[in-house]
C-alpha cells in the first residue's frame, strides 16, 4: 500500500489530504484517508510582500502543513501539489501564476523537497483536479475535460487516460480565453478573459459594476436566490462567458465528458440557464446533444487525489 500526500493550493487556503493506493489492484480507486484545510491567503501575501518574501512564506506554510500530517503518517512516500499557475512540464518550475502575482520561474518541487525531505511534484491545479476526476471513474471513460470555477477558472484535459499539459505547460488555460474583446483587464495581462466574468471574483466584479456594492460570490448567490436582478444578471453573465469558452474548446478537442467543479459550481442552478442557452447557440450542429456535462461530486477531493496520483505516476512509487 502506497501512502501519499496530495495538496490543492488556492489563493486563500491550502487543502491537504493523505491518500492511499494499492498498486496491486489498479482497478480500485485511491482512497482519501484524511483531509485538512489550512487558511493561508497566499494571494494577499503576494500582493503585500516582495516576491522573495512571499515565496518564502508560501514554502514555510506548505512545509508546516505537510509536517503536521507526516508526524501522524510517517510512511508517506511523496507529495503531489496542484498549484494555480503555468507549470513548465520539463523543469517543473512555476513560470507564472496570474492569481498569485510576482511568482515567476519559482521551483516549488525542488525548494519544498529540500525542506521536507520527500519527493515533490507540482502540477497545474486544474489538471490535477481533472486527473482526480478521471482516476475515480477510469473504468468508464478515456477522455475528460475539467473546468474548475474558483477565484479564477482553470481547465484540465485527460486524453486516453493521460494528463495533457501542452509543450509549455499552458494547455487548457480556458480561463484566459478572450470572450469580451477590450473587456476587463485580467491578471495574465490580457483583456476580456473568461475568468474575469465566470469566476467567483468575476461575479463580484459584475455585481460591483452594476450596483456599486462589494459582495463576495456567496453573498451574491444568496441575493440572487432572493430575487435580486443584478445578482441574477451577474451569474447569467458568468454562465454565458463559460459557455462561450467551452464551445470553442469542444470544437477543437471534441471530448464528450465535461466535469464542472470548484467552489462556484455550488451555484450551478444560477449559472446553468444562461450557460445552456449560450452553449447550444455556439456549438456546431454535430456537437449539439453530444456533450455529457456533470457537476463534480468530489469537491476539494478531486484536486487532492489527482495531485497524489500524479506524483505516484511520475515516480512510479
Amino acid at each position: 500500500m502506497t501512502v501519499l500526500i496530495g495538496i490543492d493550493v488556492g489563493g486563500t487556503n491550502l487543502r491537504l489530504g493523505v491518500v492511499d493506493y494499492d498498486e496491486t489492484t489498479p482497478n480500485i480507486p485511491p482512497r482519501l484517508i484524511e483531509e485538512k484545510r489550512f487558511q493561508t491567503d497566499f494571494s494577499n501575501m503576494c500582493k503585500i510582500h516582495t516576491p522573495e518574501q512571499a515565496w518564502r512564506a508560501i514554502l514555510n506554510a506548505t512545509a508546516a502543513a505537510i509536517d503536521s500530517m507526516h508526524v501522524k503518517y510517517p510512511n508517506i512516500s511523496a507529495v503531489g501539489i496542484g498549484f494555480p499557475g503555468f507549470i513548465d512540464p520539463h523543469t517543473q518550475k512555476i513560470s507564472q501564476s496570474p492569481n498569485l502575482p510576482g511568482l515567476v520561474d519559482v521551483d516549488l518541487s525542488a525548494d519544498l523537497s529540500q525542506l521536507i525531505e520527500l519527493p515533490v511534484m507540482t502540477e497545474n491545479d486544474a489538471l490535477a483536479a481533472a486527473y482526480g476526476e478521471y482516476v475515480t471513474r477510469a473504468s468508464q471513460i478515456n477522455h475528460l475535460i475539467y473546468l474548475g470555477l474558483g477565484t479564477g477558472v482553470g481547465g484540465g484535459l485527460i486524453l486516453n487516460g493521460q494528463p495533457f499539459q501542452g509543450q509549455h505547460g499552458v494547455a487548457m488555460e480556458v480561463g484566459h480565453m478572450s470572450v469580451h474583446p477590450n473587456g476587463r483587464l485580467c491578471g495574465c495581462g490580457n483583456y476580456g478573459c473568461m475568468e474575469q466574468y465566470a469566476s467567483a471574483s468575476g461575479v463580484a466584479i459584475s455585481y460591483l459594476e452594476a450596483t456599486g456594492q462589494q459582495y463576495n460570490s456567496h453573498e451574491i448567490a444568496r441575493l440572487a436566490h432572493q430575487g435580486d436582478t443584478h445578482a441574477i444578471s451577474a451569474y447569467s453573465l458568468a454562465g454565458k462567458a463559460l459557455a462561450q469558452a467551452l464551445a470553442q474548446v469542444l470544437k477543437v478537442i471534441d471530448v464528450t465528458n465535461v466535469v464542472i467543479g470548484g467552489g462556484m459550481s455550488a451555484a450551478w442552478s444560477l449559472i446553468e440557464p444562461a450557460f445552456a442557452q449560450q452553449l447550444n447557440e455556439d456549438l456546431i450542429p454535430a456537437l449539439r446533444g453530444n456533450v455529457n456535462l456533470s457537476i463534480s461530486s468530489m469537491g476539494d477531493q478531486a484536486g487532492i487525489i489527482g495531485a497524489a496520483m500524479l506524483v505516484q505516476k511520475k515516480f512510479i512509487i
